[in-house]
């Protein structure tokens, strides 16, 4: 058994435990897992052991790998900041796209992705607890963003994801995720039809799962630690 198919074990046991913890069904949660800096035989390995959907932070490089492992059924997921020239690259060769917090972004995202590809599922980026300079769209501006980007014609709006700052606690953490779950609670009262809320690391996904994350992105906790692309 390969490192990373132990890491795998014990990750998913983790998730399933925090599942049961929560009162929920381990079905209820997916596992992203976090390949950036590994190259393409780490992600194989992770295929190998039964994981199929990966997140990328960097664009150029996720490309890279999106191409070399093109023979694999894999799903890729964009999970970093988004420049306004790398839209297209995100566009052609992504699944999803989880770091939405600017209309110009979604729009170029829906122009750009090729007809024969089927609509790109994207989540906004909300910031719960940072000043403007932190990545996200604020909670009370989260509705207008949803609202148009949903309209958007090769766009599919799926859910919200966050990245809170770190805290010291169980209990803080579990109080700062539920304010990301509100968000997602009142798009989906305004008639949304959202079902991602895109939360929880290796370090925290304990306290995203008891506040109702329905994906976890785990990086370290199964590669180790960060390392550069071979």
């Amino acid at each position: 058994m390969t490192m990373i198919e132990k890491n795998l074990q014990t990750v998913r046991a983790r998730v399933a435990a925090a599942c049961s913890a929560a009162g929920r069904a381990p079905g209820e949660v997916t596992l992203l897992a976090v390949s950036k800096t590994f190259g393409p035989a780490a992600v194989a390995a992770a295929h190998a052991a039964g994981q199929t959907a990966f997140g990328e932070n960097y664009i150029q490089e996720a490309v890279q790998k999106i191409t070399q492992l093109r023979q694999l059924p894999l799903q890729w997921h964009c999970i970093g900041p988004i420049q306004s020239n790398k839209t297209r690259l995100v566009a052609e060769h992504f699944d999803w796209v989880h770091t939405v917090d600017r209309l110009k972004t979604a729009q170029r995202l829906s122009e750009q992705r090729p007809a024969h590809l089927p609509a790109l599922q994207v989540c906004i980026q909300v910031n719960v607890d940072g000043g403007a300079a932190k990545s996200g769209v604020l909670p009370q501006e989260a509705l207008a963003l949803a609202q148009q980007v949903a309209a958007l014609p090769r766009l599919r709006l799926r859910g919200v994801m966050s990245i809170p700052e770190p805290v010291p606690d169980f209990a803080a953490a579990c109080a700062l995720f539920a304010r990301v779950k509100a968000v997602f609670d009142a798009l989906k009262a305004e008639g949304l039809e959202l079902d991602t809320l895109s939360m929880g690391m290796s370090a925290d996904l304990e306290a995203a799962i008891h506040a109702g994350s329905t994906m976890v992105r785990v990086g370290t906790a199964i590669f180790g630690g960060r390392a550069k692309v071979v």
